[in-house]
């Protein structure tokens, strides 16, 4: 999925999730972690969704991206 951000995910066929932003893998998410980034990420919107994957890859700052 890729936002305007400049953020995208991938899943991959064993389970980890790969974000990306602009194009450069910045984090991978396994196990349990991946299994609740998908879950979150279906139930959010765009802008919650920019906000889960800001906080997932460490790019936010009081409470916006970067």
């Amino acid at each position: 999925m890729s936002l305007a951000s400049g953020f995208s995910w991938r899943s991959t066929k064993d389970g980890r999730v790969l974000i990306d932003w602009r194009g450069r893998t910045v984090t991978t998410l396994a196990g349990k972690r991946a299994g609740r980034f998908l879950t979150d990420v279906e139930s959010a919107d765009e802008e919650g969704t920019q906000l889960l994957l800001a906080r997932v890859t460490g790019n936010f700052k009081r409470g916006n991206e970067r």
